[in-house]
């Protein structure tokens, strides 16, 4: 070979670098330079390649098929080649032959990481959740060295926290550069809750690999729930311009816009993803979700019902149509669910999803004995993956009472923000609080929001739990701040709430977790109103029993649990109310049932807010609502839930017991 042709060579593999890396960088460039490069070179493969991969990145996925394909057929054994032609056919919707174009490109080369992750994003696109597993199972095993790192993962899958955590933890400290280990521990810090460490996690894992798209996509999932919503949609928008298609991440971005309040935009990112993955079950429940919290619940059903024709085993669209509250199921609904019940092993939110769907149809059909069976191994099935401790409960609340007594409070008159912007509505979920919501929300002066988790992340924040430390700072932190840094506390709340909000004086604040944090409140916004959403306590109780949440509330999974936590919220709202007379206005749900217009008008009054007829009229109000009693808030007050829990008498024995002196004392 001469030095002519050598250099030749040279210069063209540094060509062809130079397009690849640009691909990354800015796809627009990496087209010129790749077809700068045919110019000169017509058939080389690696420039087409290029070529291809950048139209796909600026969103002409069809384009990207004219080049890919052929180039493909004449090179059939590029694993490489086949992994760019599967991503652009699943961008334009032809996900089968995507998934078949992938399964290729791994049998060609077992240990190409990447494909097979795009094969768990195609096989979860189309609701194959065993093979999507398997698939970033095998991608996890071929992206490690660290054999026990696919143990913690399985683990970690099948629930088994703790031992995950301790595996991966083991290989950080062989390894402590692993970015699959990095991920893997922060993916367990969102699971667990903590959401801060997750992202510190993920910020280190993107650091050293700013191209690990799976690490990309946790921390967007961490950003948005720890409320960070902005953030969020920013790293998901680095991720579309990746992979302008990929369904995991449209849907994830279409539920960040659906707690933005961006709903007409969630709704169009909805169709655009159905418009490509037309027999995917997955994305008409998600679609459907987003139609039920705008109030389209025709629509809403639809979606449901085709999410369960293509896959008759997806519990969760069946507990959503149960969660409308006002759906009915028919003799056919009842027995395909049925027939969806095993006895042993299963998904474990599949089956817990039919086994509260089937206690409320049988609810509906007053077979009360059924119904208790159905809620009560639902809830089995979540205690066993979704711990509580009530000792822990009663812990925190002592600490409450302890720290923030009244000479605490006394001796800092005058701290916080003055903005007089939020009211709080806190309380145990089901008691009322989303009617309260849409009463307040009707008002010309107040915006509805939604439950805000930023209240809770300035608590985790001050509290800084560690494993050192598992019971955290707070709220014992709060003797140590200052004047001005109560002040910076409310402030930043109010700055971080701004983007769920318009241009109304006043919003609500619906997160009822927040009756652990009223000291905290008082204290950076002592101008914002609390308001308590109080209902009797077997059937507050009991409806929190048979409500399936999505995260959070682990209390409800068990009668005794739920009781005592009763209890605790009881003395904790004496105690706000021995420290702090007169902060908190107590309605209670059965008050505001027999004497509508008189507890609004009490309401209105406490918020400072004049009287309108509209008020009386919540249910007209049209907003989006995402709570469980978006429906039964769409219509007038009705008394039909107030003793529903007698049916289930017989089976509360356990509730009665731990509920022990508060339930004597109702309604106070």
């Amino acid at each position: 070979m001469t030095t002519e042709t050598q250099t030749h060579g040279a210069s063209l593999h540094t060509a062809i670098s130079h397009a690849a890396r640009l691909l990354r960088q800015d796809p627009v460039l990496a087209e010129e330079q790749a077809l700068e490069i045919l110019r000169l070179f017509p058939g080389l493969a690696a420039a087409r390649q290029i070529l291809g991969t950048s139209y796909r990145l600026r969103g002409d996925a069809e384009k990207a098929l004219s080049v890919l394909e052929p180039l493909a057929d004449a090179h059939p054994d590029s694993a490489d080649l086949l992994h760019e032609l599967g991503l652009a056919l699943g961008a334009v919707g032809r996900g089968e032959e995507a998934i078949g174009v992938l399964r290729k490109a791994v049998k060609i080369n077992p240990r190409h990481s990447g494909a097979w992750r795009s094969l768990g994003d195609q096989l979860h696109a189309a609701g194959d959740e065993a093979a999507s597993l398997d698939a970033f199972e095998k991608h996890l095993q071929v992206s490690t060295p660290h054999p026990e790192l696919v143990e913690a993962a399985d683990l970690f899958r099948r629930g088994g926290i703790a031992k995950a955590e301790r595996l991966t933890r083991e290989v950080l400290k062989k390894d402590p550069t692993d970015v699959v280990a990095i991920r893997l521990l922060a993916n367990i810090g969102v699971k667990v809750g903590q959401y801060q460490d997750a992202r510190n996690l993920l910020e280190r894992c993107l650091e050293l690999a700013p191209d690990f798209h799976m690490a990309r996509h946790s921390y967007a999932i961490a950003l948005f729930r720890n409320q960070e919503l902005e953030a969020a949609n920013e790293q998901l928008d680095i991720l579309l311009r990746a992979e302008p298609m990929n369904p995991n991440y449209l849907i994830l971005k279409a539920t960040v816009l659906v707690r933005m309040g961006e709903h007409a935009e969630a709704l169009g990112l909805h169709e655009h993803i159905l418009k490509h993955y037309p027999k995917q079950a997955g994305p008409y429940m998600n679609y459907g979700h987003t139609l039920k919290s705008v109030g389209r619940l025709e629509e809403a059903i639809q979606a449901y019902r085709k999410s369960i024709e293509l896959s008759p085993a997806i519990g969760e669209s069946y507990w959503s149509l149960a969660n409308l509250k006002t759906f009915r199921f028919t003799d056919e609904d009842i027995a395909q669910m049925r027939g969806q019940i095993v006895e042993e092993g299963g998904d474990p939110d599949e089956q817990a999803h039919l086994a509260f769907a089937l206690g409320k149809a049988y609810e509906d059909r007053k077979d009360y004995d059924q119904s208790f069976q159905f809620y009560e191994r639902g809830n089995a099935i979540r205690s066993k993956h979704h711990r509580h401790s009530a000792k822990k409960n009663v812990f925190d609340t002592v600490r409450q009472i302890k720290t923030l007594d009244k000479t605490f409070f006394e001796t800092r008159a005058g701290y916080g923000c003055p903005a007089p912007d939020p009211i709080f509505v806190v309380g145990l979920p089901r008691a009322g609080s989303t009617l309260l919501e849409q009463i307040l929300a009707s008002h010309s002066q107040v915006e509805g929001t939604a439950e805000l988790s930023d209240v809770i992340a300035i608590s985790r924040k001050l509290g800084q739990k560690s494993r050192k430390n598992p019971a955290g700072k707070y709220p014992e932190i709060l003797s140590d701040l200052s004047a001005e840094e109560f002040s910076a506390l409310g402030e930043g709340y109010i700055e971080s709430t701004r983007i769920q909000r318009s241009d109304l004086p006043f919003f609500i604040d619906k997160m009822p977790n927040n009756f652990q944090h009223i000291g905290l409140i008082h204290l950076i916004l002592p101008n914002a109103k609390i308001i308590d959403a109080r209902r009797h306590p077997m059937a507050g109780c009991f409806s929190g029993f048979k409500q399936l949440f999505a995260r959070g509330q682990t209390y409800t999974y068990n009668l005794t649990d739920i009781g005592r936590y009763y209890r605790d919220y009881v003395t904790l709202m004496d105690h706000w109310d021995e420290v702090l007379p007169g902060r908190v206005l107590r309605v209670q749900y059965e008050d505001m049932v027999a004497d509508t217009e008189h507890q609004i008008r009490r309401l209105l009054d406490y918020c400072g807010l004049e009287f309108e007829e509209q008020c009386l009229r919540f249910y007209e109000t049209k907003r989006a609502i995402r709570t469980p009693s978006s429906e039964q808030v769409r219509q007038p007050v009705y008394t039909e839930g107030l003793d529903q829990w007698r049916n289930y008498e017989k089976h509360l024995g356990p509730l009665k017991e731990a509920l022990g002196p508060v339930l004597d004392r109702y309604p106070i």
